[in-house]
């Protein structure tokens, strides 16, 4: 989780919303992502989206069998879905998301009995540090605002 938090913080540097994810395979680190809707104007651009895409080309194949992806935040409906199709069986999470989170806050798709595919969660990997790296990229953002409104 801590090369995810990295991860994240190399989001914030760019201005963007700092969400990092790793995935990991029989102990080693086969790719990282983190946020780029912004610079690459691509709504599909999150963290966990661009780690498991590049891990599925590393490894050949789409599916993600016996990872582990770690991600900063609870995914979205978007990327809990892919992590379902691409069968990754286990997801490590730091903060929950309480807007848009698709493992347990709002919605529990990766445990859902219905779908052909169940992950194991953990969660609050070290919770405070991935939601105190949202908490501070956003308290920035509205410091700035209420800057240029004066």
């Amino acid at each position: 989780m801590r090369l995810a938090i990295a991860e994240a913080r190399k989001a914030a540097d760019l201005g963007e919303v700092p969400v990092g994810s790793v995935v990991v395979l029989d102990g080693q680190v086969v790719s990282t992502g983190f946020n780029r809707r912004e610079t690459w104007q691509d709504p599909t651009a999150h963290a966990e989206l661009i780690a498991m895409r590049r891990a599925a080309e590393k490894l050949g194949s789409w599916r993600l069998l016996d990872c582990t992806l770690y991600i900063t935040l609870e995914p979205c409906p978007m990327c809990a879905g892919t992590i379902i199709n691409s069968r990754v069986p286990r997801v490590v999470y730091g903060a929950r998301d309480a807007k848009a989170g698709a493992a347990r806050s709002l919605y529990a798709m990766l445990e859902d009995p219905r779908l052909n595919h169940r992950v194991d969660i953990t969660e609050n990997c070290l919770r405070d540090e991935c939601a105190g790296l949202l908490t501070d990229f956003f308290e920035a953002i509205r410091q700035r605002r209420k800057a240029a409104r004066e």
